[in-house]
């Protein structure tokens, strides 16, 4: 697919960064943008060299939600169609095996503040504001909001957000626990890439297992949960990184992992 509205390119062998494109539109979320994401995250998944994502967006927003322009006049039918579009998009991302950083640089309103949930985690722009502002313009959040959220932060916290459809800034945001940290807007992106580094510097399956083990654990009750964990425990201990790892630790050395 040639991408209009994402722009996708490898930072370094390991790290592959997303771009919302278009800043004319402060980054608004349109059908098309949906299916390049969707492209995007699946040709980064099936990419084995790459372990983590960060997705931004182009200009001064990160995203300030769908293109109201553009779903305007849909009706039901429409406007489901268009909805579920974004779901496989952001479904993608958030059950990716690789991990996700949002560096928000800018606002990051209804559906781009839904898109930064489904991120493992959030680096903002002290200059960033967030809210989902849906419950304002007759609709609610159509992108994982009223799901994502309260999962997040708590079901009061989010019923607040929603329900009053007030905005905050990033350092509210910090507090209530949406966001991991805030940079000035000219050291984003080195706040990203150095919690990228401290990542990338751990065992790559034992990386994936953890998010995996959080992400299904979350999903259902904590006796299944405990399950999985055990199992994906387990799992790790065939691993040459397990030996490995142990290893350079009684050593006293940097482990050196090679992903098997």
């Amino acid at each position: 697919m040639e991408r209009e509205t994402v722009c996708l390119r490898k930072k370094t062998a390991e790290i592959a960064e997303i771009r919302l494109n278009r800043p004319n539109r402060l980054n608004a979320l349109n059908w098309r943008l949906f299916e390049e994401l969707l492209d995007a995250v699946s040709e980064i998944e099936a990419d084995p060299t790459v372990r983590l994502i960060v997705i931004t967006g182009e200009g001064r927003a990160f995203a300030t939600g769908a293109d109201i322009g553009e779903m305007k006049d849909l009706d039901s039918h429409g406007i489901r169609a268009m909805a579920m579009a974004g779901h496989r998009a952001f479904q993608a991302l958030a059950r990716a095996s690789k991990i996700s950083i949002a560096a928000i640089n800018g606002h990051a309103f209804g559906g781009g503040f839904e898109l930064a949930l489904c991120c493992d985690l959030r680096v903002a722009s002290s200059e960033a504001k967030f809210g989902l502002p849906e419950t304002g313009l007759g609709i609610i959040p159509g992108s994982g909001g009223t799901q994502r959220l309260p999962r997040l932060i708590g079901a009061a916290k989010a019923k607040e957000m929603i329900f009053t459809a007030r905005s905050m800034g990033a350092q509210e945001a910090l507090n209530m626990g949406i966001i991991n940290q805030v940079a000035e807007p000219d050291a984003l992106m080195s706040a990203v890439d150095a919690l990228a580094e401290k990542i990338l510097a751990n065992g790559p399956i034992a990386v994936r297992c953890a998010k995996e083990a959080i992400d299904r654990g979350l999903r259902t009750d904590i006796d299944t949960g405990l399950v999985i964990e055990l199992g994906l425990f387990s799992f790790c201990f065939h691993s040459e990184d397990q030996k490995e790892g142990m290893r350079a630790f009684f050593e006293k050395r940097p482990a050196v992992f090679r992903n098997r």
